[in-house]
């Protein structure tokens, strides 16, 4: 299944949710763009559709369409998140660059034996998985130290 803008709009109406001005806004700037983006880009793209819009209620709609699954969620540096629509119901996983918290999707994961393993050594009924593997990007591997940004909160 394919999440379209059409299709998510389906799927909220099916859950008693209305699509907003705003959260078409949201939407249209998410679904505009096939990189993660932040919520402060996703702000910035939605104003110029919805020109009032709050980032309040884009942070709002932001959580409401992951927790539905229609978005992926990623962690970036510190405590950042970025979003993309998620084109498919499949599952797919993600490599985070700890530097400049670019993000590069993949969706092999062999880890099935692993979960066979896990629920008979612990008895959880294992339900699905996530998989995040966090590392440096070609580009902030190629930078000098001096050129890395920094990532510490305190920075």
């Amino acid at each position: 299944m394919t999440f379209t803008e059409r299709g998510i709009a389906q799927a909220l109406k099916q859950r008693g949710l209305r699509l907003t001005p705003q959260r078409r806004a949201v939407l249209h700037a998410i679904a505009q763009g096939h990189e993660h983006l932040t919520p402060a880009h996703i702000y910035h793209k939605a104003r110029e559709e919805s020109p009032g819009i709050g980032l309040v209620t884009v942070y709002r709609t932001l959580d409401m369409l992951a927790e539905l699954g229609l978005l992926c969620e990623v962690p970036t540096t510190g405590d950042a998140r970025s979003y993309i629509l998620r084109r498919t119901a499949e599952h797919h996983h993600h490599l985070i660059c700890a530097d400049c918290g670019a993000v590069a999707d993949f969706s092999d994961c062999d880890l099935g034996e692993l979960e066979r393993a896990l629920a008979l050594e612990t008895g959880f009924k294992i339900e699905g998985h996530i998989l995040e593997f966090l590392g440096r990007c070609e580009s902030c591997q190629r930078m000098s130290q001096a050129e890395r940004p920094r990532v510490c909160p305190s920075a």
